[in-house]
């Protein structure tokens, strides 16, 4: 079980999330690309940080939608959005290149996330743009169910998918994450935290908001860097997935 994180979010004289703190805590870093958060100095400094903790260094598209951080959902045509996913795959790893690194995978960031899970054609679209950018990255998706059809979609394309569990956010009974317009969508108690994290590793599911428990398969559990929690929640995960 690997541990992730959004990282690198930061913009300008604006600050979000304990990048340095965290980092040492990580497999892998989520590092923005601009377009909903971050800019091309907070990434250097972001992809140097990862590298100096030996961190595995992912890409976090996102709409582009600085004011709105990507969570608010944006129609696209398939060939804009491609553009705009490539696009940003191609500024992280020229940074990447600069620091003698390179990218591992791709995650998708807020509501462009959400949409490649609720619509085939965006998720298409994010395959496609992988394979066309390069084939060999693993592309990063929800831990749900229905997994098994998500991995026949990409197939096609012949791209690997990591799947991932969240810690620090509820789940509906779908076995998908509650919005966070709903009341108690996200943890905001590490108690709470650390018991979802530890039914993820130990049996491989979560409980709902309803108490329903929803069987879910995850090769890496991620954690929100701009959550009040990041630092003591990445200390726990660490701990956990290695057995301190």
């Amino acid at each position: 079980m690997k541990i992730n994180c959004d990282m690198g979010e930061s913009f300008g004289l604006w600050q979000l999330g304990n990048d340095e703190q965290v980092m040492p805590y990580l497999d892998m870093a989520n590092i923005a690309c601009g377009m909903h958060a971050s800019d091309p100095v907070v990434m250097k400094k972001t992809v140097q940080l990862a590298k100096q903790h030996g961190v595995t260094i992912g890409a976090h598209p996102g709409y582009p939608d600085l004011q709105g951080f990507g969570r608010r959902h944006m129609a696209m045509s398939q060939d804009e959005l491609i553009a705009f996913f490539i696009y940003q795959l191609g500024a992280l790893q020229a940074i990447c290149q600069s620091e003698s690194t390179a990218l591992g995978y791709v995650k998708p960031h807020g509501a462009l996330y959400n949409a490649m899970m609720k619509d085939d054609a965006v998720f298409q679209a994010l395959l496609s743009g992988v394979k066309q950018f390069n084939s060999q990255l693993p592309l990063v998706v929800m831990a749900v169910p229905d997994h098994a059809r998500y991995q026949d979609l990409a197939a096609t394309y012949g791209i690997q998918l990591w799947f991932e569990a969240f810690v620090d956010r509820a789940y509906d009974d779908d076995g998908r994450l509650t919005p966070r317009t709903v009341a108690g969508s996200s943890h905001t108690t590490l108690e709470k935290i650390e018991q979802q994290a530890i039914q993820l590793i130990d049996e491989q599911s979560v409980t709902t908001l309803s108490g329903k428990k929803v069987a879910i398969h995850a090769d890496t559990l991620c954690i929100h860097g701009d959550g009040a929690l990041s630092l003591p929640t990445a200390r726990l995960l660490h701990q956990k997935v290695n057995g301190l």
